[in-house]
């Protein structure tokens, strides 16, 4: 999460936001069988009351496209650790995208995992963009923790 200090700051930083500018990279643990790296497009419906997301064939009210690519790191077993990088951010969105193909997030019980007992396996682990005054290109990194599932991969440097 970003914050600004001042008014400039924000709006700065909000343009990097609607240009695509501001790069967000996370891992995530998947069931299924995901392809060595894919671009997934489609278009969301958040239904609020349920705090759930779905994705929906035709554009209406409420309805947002979604974009994402992601690149498959490492396979052990029934998991596969993959990369991911958001073009835009909805609510829920890397999990109901790969949940809709079959391929839930391990821990996600709200989308579909059968690895109940464990935590959501989705983390954010790199953060780019510009400095909204100086344009000083800024980059953050934050491991995933060394517990299950992330334990039984080989961990790419964030």
């Amino acid at each position: 999460m970003v914050y600004a200090r001042s008014k400039a700051a924000a709006a700065g930083l909000s343009a990097q936001i609607a240009e695509g500018r501001l790069r967000k990279e996370y891992l995530a643990v998947v069931q299924g069988l995901p392809e060595e790296q894919a671009v997934f497009k489609d278009l969301l419906y958040r239904d609020a009351s349920k705090n759930k997301s779905y994705v929906v064939r035709r554009m209406r009210r409420g309805v947002r496209e979604a974009e994402l690519s992601y690149r498959l790191l490492e396979r052990q077993g029934p998991w596969n650790l993959l990369r991911i990088r958001l073009v835009t951010g909805r609510s829920h969105q890397i999990r109901v995208q790969f949940a809709s193909r079959q391929m839930p997030l391990v821990g996600d019980t709200k989308y579909g995992s059968s690895f109940r007992d464990l935590p959501l396996a989705l983390w954010s682990c790199s953060l780019a963009f510009s400095h909204p005054v100086t344009g000083e290109a800024l980059q953050f990194f934050a491991p995933p923790p060394l517990s299950r599932p992330w334990q039984v991969f080989q961990l790419p440097d964030c």
